[in-house]
């Protein structure tokens, strides 16, 4: 089971980082609220477990690159995906 419908903010609160400027306008108007047919280029966060799903590999590739150089800095892991 999956719960939870986690926004940019809350995100970065679970995760204890600030997002760089360029990943929160990239992800802004691509939140799906609803977890089920993620279209391409939206993403839902749940946050149990922490999981960002993306409609499409090529939004968790820009999403995931975006992220890395800060991952370390992460306070639990955020895994990503493309579909469900």
């Amino acid at each position: 089971m999956m719960f939870g419908n986690l926004t940019i903010e809350e995100m970065q609160q679970k995760a204890g980082v600030q997002f760089p400027p360029d990943v929160i306008e990239f992800m802004r108007d691509k939140h799906q609220a609803t977890a089920e047919n993620i279209a391409p280029g939206k993403w839902h966060c749940f946050e149990i477990p922490f999981l960002l799903v993306c409609g499409d590999i090529g939004t968790a590739y820009e999403i995931h690159s975006r992220l890395l150089p800060i991952a370390s800095a992460f306070n639990q892991t955020l895994r990503i995906s493309a579909g469900q």
